[in-house]
């Protein structure tokens, strides 16, 4: 019995190295260079460290009042509500988290991203999570010195079209230390072209 098992065992064990080799065969990789350990300690160091662009972000720390405009598709009356948003730096200032709170055709709505500076990248990236959804939106961006904003583009989970995703893009306009403003873009679910599905006004609560 246990010869037999031990067959099974090696056969199984076999098959699936075989599958590995074919995968392998098929898929490109990038041919590894090695990297010396000087080396590697400096750079996990300069990733690590917070930068002028994580500094930027902490200007945002405090609560601040969301004044919300929606689009459900291109051309539709515009819908308005209001919200409320806290922002904190975490990790010795590597990332920020923003909660938010509000109300969204009549039912409460909570949110909440986790936005930082990768420096290895030289982009900003950023996850949203909220609770009229079970997926999570992820998004990388760059700073635009002359607007003052980020440009973020990512994906996000479209329950219309199961197990498809749709492309999503946001701009976050910082206009000083007290006003920001958020537009957020996505398809018409008609055509499948872009239109903006959401602006938010943010001000710093005194």
């Amino acid at each position: 019995m246990k010869n037999l098992l031990f067959a099974a065992c090696t056969a199984f064990l076999f098959i699936a190295c075989d599958k590995v080799k074919m995968d392998v065969k098929t898929e490109k990789t990038e041919e590894w260079k090695p990297v010396d350990s000087a080396t590697a300690t400096k750079a996990w160091m300069d990733y690590a460290t917070p930068g002028d662009m994580h500094k930027m972000l902490a200007k945002s720390d405090g609560e601040w009042n969301g004044a919300n405009t929606t689009w459900m598709e291109n051309g539709a009356k515009p819908m308005t509500s209001t919200s409320e948003a806290t922002n904190k730096m975490i990790f010795e200032g590597r990332y920020q988290i923003s909660e938010h709170k509000g109300n969204f055709m009549g039912m409460p709505f909570e949110g909440m991203s986790i936005t930082g500076y990768d420096n290895a990248k030289k982009k900003f990236v950023s996850t949203w999570i909220d609770n009229m959804g079970t997926g999570i939106m992820n998004m990388e961006g760059e700073w635009n010195a002359s607007t003052k904003s980020i440009e973020f583009k990512g994906k996000m989970t479209d329950p219309a079209r199961p197990g498809k995703d749709c492309e999503v893009r946001e701009v976050y306009t910082f206009v000083d230390d007290n006003a920001q403003k958020l537009e957020m873009y996505g398809p018409d679910s008609k055509t499948g072209k872009e239109f903006k599905t959401m602006e938010i006004t943010f001000t710093r609560k005194k």
